[in-house]
Protein backbone atom coordinates (compact mmCIF):
# COMPACT_ATOMS: atom_id res chain seq x y z
CA UNK A 1 0.00 0.00 0.00
CA UNK A 2 1.21 3.44 -0.78
CA UNK A 3 -0.05 6.91 -1.15
CA UNK A 4 1.36 8.38 -4.33
CA UNK A 5 2.94 11.78 -4.77
CA UNK A 6 -0.35 13.15 -6.06
CA UNK A 7 -2.17 12.53 -2.78
CA UNK A 8 0.76 13.64 -0.64
CA UNK A 9 1.21 16.86 -2.59
CA UNK A 10 -2.51 17.64 -2.50
CA UNK A 11 -2.63 17.29 1.29
CA UNK A 12 0.61 19.28 1.70
CA UNK A 13 -0.62 22.10 -0.54
CA UNK A 14 -4.01 22.26 1.18
CA UNK A 15 -2.37 22.39 4.60
CA UNK A 16 -0.05 25.15 3.38
CA UNK A 17 -3.07 27.04 2.07
CA UNK A 18 -4.86 26.61 5.40
CA UNK A 19 -1.81 27.85 7.30
CA UNK A 20 -1.25 30.90 5.08
CA UNK A 21 -4.62 31.89 3.68
CA UNK A 22 -6.92 32.81 6.51
CA UNK A 23 -7.72 36.28 5.09
CA UNK A 24 -6.04 36.81 1.76
CA UNK A 25 -5.72 34.51 -1.25
CA UNK A 26 -2.51 32.50 -1.49
CA UNK A 27 -0.75 32.16 -4.83
CA UNK A 28 0.26 28.77 -6.13
CA UNK A 29 3.72 30.24 -6.78
CA UNK A 30 4.10 30.85 -3.03
CA UNK A 31 2.95 27.33 -2.18
CA UNK A 32 5.29 25.98 -4.86
CA UNK A 33 8.24 27.85 -3.37
CA UNK A 34 7.53 26.89 0.24
CA UNK A 35 6.74 23.24 -0.43
CA UNK A 36 9.07 22.70 -3.39
CA UNK A 37 6.27 21.36 -5.56
CA UNK A 38 6.22 22.11 -9.28
CA UNK A 39 3.93 25.04 -10.11
CA UNK A 40 2.44 23.23 -13.11
CA UNK A 41 1.71 20.20 -10.94
CA UNK A 42 0.01 22.41 -8.34
CA UNK A 43 -2.11 23.98 -11.08
CA UNK A 44 -3.36 20.52 -12.07
CA UNK A 45 -4.08 19.54 -8.45
CA UNK A 46 -5.88 22.80 -7.68
CA UNK A 47 -8.06 22.44 -10.77
CA UNK A 48 -9.27 19.14 -9.30
CA UNK A 49 -9.62 20.60 -5.80
CA UNK A 50 -11.63 23.52 -7.21
CA UNK A 51 -13.96 21.16 -9.13
CA UNK A 52 -14.62 19.33 -5.86
CA UNK A 53 -15.36 22.69 -4.13
CA UNK A 54 -12.50 22.40 -1.64
CA UNK A 55 -10.88 25.65 -2.80
CA UNK A 56 -12.02 28.76 -4.61
CA UNK A 57 -9.93 30.95 -6.83
CA UNK A 58 -9.60 34.72 -6.75
CA UNK A 59 -8.51 36.32 -10.01
CA UNK A 60 -6.52 39.44 -10.61
CA UNK A 61 -3.65 41.17 -8.81
CA UNK A 62 -3.26 39.71 -5.36
CA UNK A 63 -5.30 36.71 -6.46
CA UNK A 64 -4.77 33.09 -5.62
CA UNK A 65 -6.70 30.46 -3.72
CA UNK A 66 -8.72 30.28 -0.54
CA UNK A 67 -10.24 27.30 1.22
CA UNK A 68 -13.88 26.93 0.21
CA UNK A 69 -14.85 25.63 3.65
CA UNK A 70 -13.63 25.95 7.21
CA UNK A 71 -10.47 23.89 7.88
CA UNK A 72 -12.45 21.94 10.49
CA UNK A 73 -14.78 20.76 7.73
CA UNK A 74 -12.12 19.44 5.33
CA UNK A 75 -10.77 15.97 6.07
CA UNK A 76 -7.51 14.58 4.76
CA UNK A 77 -9.45 11.74 3.10
CA UNK A 78 -11.65 14.29 1.32
CA UNK A 79 -8.56 15.94 -0.16
CA UNK A 80 -7.11 12.62 -1.31
CA UNK A 81 -10.44 11.57 -2.80
CA UNK A 82 -10.76 14.94 -4.61
CA UNK A 83 -7.60 14.30 -6.64
CA UNK A 84 -8.80 10.82 -7.58
CA UNK A 85 -6.24 9.15 -5.39
CA UNK A 86 -7.02 5.91 -3.61
CA UNK A 87 -5.48 4.37 -0.58
CA UNK A 88 -5.58 0.73 -1.47
CA UNK A 89 -3.60 -2.02 0.22
CA UNK A 90 -4.77 -4.70 -2.21
CA UNK A 91 -2.73 -5.66 -5.27
CA UNK A 92 -5.87 -5.72 -7.40
CA UNK A 93 -7.09 -2.18 -6.64
CA UNK A 94 -10.07 -3.75 -4.88
CA UNK A 95 -11.30 -5.64 -7.94
CA UNK A 96 -10.89 -9.06 -6.32
CA UNK A 97 -9.07 -10.55 -9.31
CA UNK A 98 -5.72 -10.80 -7.57
CA UNK A 99 -5.13 -14.56 -7.88
CA UNK A 100 -5.39 -15.74 -11.49
CA UNK A 101 -8.54 -13.68 -11.98
CA UNK A 102 -10.06 -14.74 -8.65
CA UNK A 103 -9.97 -13.33 -5.14
CA UNK A 104 -6.74 -14.17 -3.32
CA UNK A 105 -6.59 -15.64 0.16
CA UNK A 106 -5.71 -12.32 1.84
CA UNK A 107 -7.82 -9.99 -0.31
CA UNK A 108 -10.33 -9.22 2.44
CA UNK A 109 -7.59 -8.53 4.98
CA UNK A 110 -5.99 -5.92 2.71
CA UNK A 111 -9.37 -4.53 1.72
CA UNK A 112 -10.28 -4.07 5.39
CA UNK A 113 -6.92 -2.34 5.97
CA UNK A 114 -7.65 0.05 3.08
CA UNK A 115 -11.03 0.88 4.62
CA UNK A 116 -9.46 1.42 8.05
CA UNK A 117 -6.86 3.81 6.64
CA UNK A 118 -9.53 5.77 4.78
CA UNK A 119 -11.65 5.93 7.95
CA UNK A 120 -8.59 7.12 9.92
CA UNK A 121 -7.86 9.89 7.41
CA UNK A 122 -11.55 10.83 7.33
CA UNK A 123 -11.26 11.58 11.03
CA UNK A 124 -8.39 14.06 10.61
CA UNK A 125 -9.22 17.57 9.47
CA UNK A 126 -7.09 20.47 8.31
CA UNK A 127 -8.34 22.28 11.41
CA UNK A 128 -6.81 19.63 13.67
CA UNK A 129 -3.54 19.76 11.78
CA UNK A 130 -3.47 23.56 12.05
CA UNK A 131 -3.58 23.24 15.83
CA UNK A 132 -0.55 20.96 16.03
CA UNK A 133 2.51 22.74 17.38
CA UNK A 134 4.93 20.58 15.38
CA UNK A 135 3.20 21.53 12.12
CA UNK A 136 3.21 25.23 13.05
CA UNK A 137 6.96 25.02 13.81
CA UNK A 138 7.66 23.56 10.37
CA UNK A 139 5.51 26.25 8.75
CA UNK A 140 7.39 29.00 10.58
CA UNK A 141 10.72 27.52 9.49
CA UNK A 142 9.53 27.41 5.89
CA UNK A 143 8.41 31.04 6.10
CA UNK A 144 11.83 32.11 7.43
CA UNK A 145 13.63 30.15 4.70
CA UNK A 146 11.47 31.78 2.04
CA UNK A 147 12.15 35.22 3.48
CA UNK A 148 15.89 34.53 3.50
CA UNK A 149 15.79 33.44 -0.14
CA UNK A 150 13.75 36.52 -1.14
CA UNK A 151 16.24 38.77 0.68
CA UNK A 152 19.16 37.17 -1.17
CA UNK A 153 17.37 37.50 -4.53
CA UNK A 154 16.56 41.18 -3.88
CA UNK A 155 20.20 42.01 -3.18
Amino acid sequence: MRLTTKGRYAVTAMLDLALQGSDAPVSLADISRRQQISLSYLEQLFAQLRRQSLVRSVRGPGGGYLLAARPEDISVACIIDAVNESIDATRCQGAGDCHNGETCLTHFLWSDLSDAIHDFLSGITLGELLNRQDIRAVSQRQQRSGTDINTIIAQ
